[in-house]
């Protein structure tokens, strides 16, 4: 059975740093995809970041991108989302989402992406004060 935890959440203020971490486990595929999701209230669930097996492909979208960073320890199944300059805009609950197979995101806009993914953790706060 696949189980994702995230951690790491938590209040900070705007500019500063947060470091998502979600610990996998029960992974049987040769090849996967992490994503990183967000939901504000009254929002829908939007697709942050993704990353693929041996990290090969990276997505984020635009209002992130430059601030955000999404990894992955290779010694182990943890994967991480590196938040930095942080907006009152990026308050939300984050998700850590995983399916089998590699999902090479690109572009801007993508919609639907949460329906692509199988597995999900159960989130963490971020709030960012102004």
């Amino acid at each position: 059975e696949v189980q994702l935890v995230e951690s790491g959440g938590g209040l900070v203020q705007a500019g500063g740093s947060l470091r998502l971490s979600c610990e996998a486990s029960g992974f049987t595929f040769a090849d996967y995809t992490i994503g990183w999701f967000r939901q504000a209230p009254g929002n829908e669930r939007e697709v942050v970041s993704t990353i693929t097996t041996g990290s090969r492909n990276t997505y984020y979208i635009d209002s992130v991108k430059g601030r955000f960073t999404v990894s992955k320890d290779n010694t182990k199944n943890t994967f991480f989302l590196q938040m930095s300059r942080l907006e009152p805009e990026d308050a939300a609950v984050y998700y850590c989402a995983a399916r089998s197979g590699r999902l090479n995101l690109s572009g801007s806009g993508i919609t639907g992406v949460r329906n692509l993914f199988d597995y999900w953790g159960q989130g963490t706060l971020v709030t960012v004060s102004s």
